[in-house]
């Protein structure tokens, strides 16, 4: 089946609905990172509080998906994220008007996590608008609405050398109200339910699940990568390499779009290999590519293993998301918000951990070293858990 034919499948405008709440929410969700080096320089933070400052809005994601995820299979997905669009709007408010000390900024950070929560939305609406058989590209087409990281890391220092950080929070507000309306025009709950699926909320036969504890552990590589370095990379290219604050932002910018841009490939390609052979040989790729720019190599090379990394990172998202509806389809809104709250507290740890071993080891290489380590022993780990579970699933 050609691709048209099969975006013809399902209902598309809830798929268009859920792509515009994914990308305004990841516009919003990444705003602190894309505005770390501004922030930063006007409280004159330590490396590891940058790390903190980026890192938490990541946490508040993980915080607030679970329970958006829930309430996303209670009232459905096109209530749930209509409301929670509208929420947004407290923590730039803030933001704008009165975030002046570096505290405050983490608890627009911590409220920011209401847009990383868009993840128990975005995906349950676009799963439940497409067959079984087409999951893998109505699944990657909606998450590469991540792209929205791209918008905010490229062009919000261009906006904030103009106007000013704390003007760039406010620049957003009327952006999530319009999205927010077309999004309540556009998608639809109706035509989910009368797709034939059942997605009455089982949690408790979800918790039970051993597949559920290990999907976590994976995103939360893959996910928590691609959202940590997103949020990181400019500080990153800033402090290593001495690229201007406009620079910076672009280099990061770009690596981002890789992540975004292969995440629907990562999901087509799963559709038609099978997820668990893709993942196989994407973590020893990242880990490889992750461990090369632990080196710390010219910026030409550097830049080029972490546009590769986050590519790989991209598509291993996809191809997650491509499994994780037929193993939960009933509860795809309550496991998409539990496994994306994994992928935030992988991006939690990843600035975090940048951060502080910049701090006590007086390099980012350790921080990259470590987490290549753990694209390494996942591999193992995987293989283990799926060879006897997992063969009666066509993964």
């Amino acid at each position: 089946m050609s691709l048209q034919a099969a975006l013809r499948s399902g209902h598309w405008p809830s798929l268009l609905a859920a792509w515009l709440h994914f990308e305004v929410s990841f516009m919003t969700w990444m705003l602190i990172g894309a505005l770390g080096i501004f922030i930063a320089e006007d409280f004159s933070l330590t490396a590891t509080e940058k790390g903190l400052m980026v890192a938490v809005p990541l946490l508040g994601g993980s915080l607030f998906r679970v329970v958006v995820g829930i309430l996303s299979d209670r009232f459905g997905p096109r209530r749930t994220g209509f409301v929670t669009m509208l929420a947004m709007s407290i923590p730039l408010m803030w933001a704008w008007l009165v975030a002046t000390t570096f505290p405050q900024i983490l608890g627009v950070g911590l409220l920011l996590g209401i847009a990383g929560a868009s993840f128990a939305v975005s995906l349950p609406l676009a799963s439940r608008a497409y067959p079984l058989q087409h999951q893998g590209l109505a699944m990657g087409v909606a998450g590469s609405g991540n792209s929205g990281a791209i918008v905010s890391i490229a062009l919000a220092p261009l906006l904030a050398v103009r106007f000013g950080w704390h003007a760039v929070f406010g620049m957003m507000i009327p952006l999530v109200f319009l999205i927010a309306c077309l999004y309540r025009m556009l998608a639809s709950d109706r035509i989910a339910e009368e797709g034939g699926s059942d997605h009455r909320m089982d949690f408790s036969r979800m918790l039970h699940e051993p597949d559920t504890y290990w999907f976590c552990l994976l995103y939360a590589i893959t996910f928590g990568g691609f959202v940590g370095l997103s949020s990181y990379l400019s500080i990153f290219f800033f402090d290593q390499y001495g690229l201007t604050h406009i620079e910076a932002g672009w280099t990061a910018a770009a690596c981002a779009l890789a992540g975004s841009l292969f995440r629907p490939v990562g999901g087509f390609i799963a559709d038609r290999l099978g997820g668990l052979r893709v993942l196989a040989v994407l973590y020893p790729v990242i880990a490889v590519l992750i461990g090369i720019t632990a080196m710390l190599l010219p910026l030409s090379f550097a830049l080029s293993t972490v546009f590769l990394a986050m590519m790989c990172l991209g598509m291993g998202n996809g191809v997650i998301f491509q499994v994780v509806p037929q193993r939960f389809r009933r509860e795809i809104g309550a496991i998409s918000g539990l496994v994306g709250a994994a992928g935030g507290i992988g991006g939690f740890l990843v600035p975090s951990a940048l951060g502080v071993f910049r701090d006590l080891t007086g390099t980012y290489a350790t921080g990259f070293a470590m987490f290549a380590v753990a694209c390494i022993l996942i591999v193992p780990v995987m293989a283990l858990f799926w060879r006897p579970v997992h063969s009666r699933h066509s993964l």
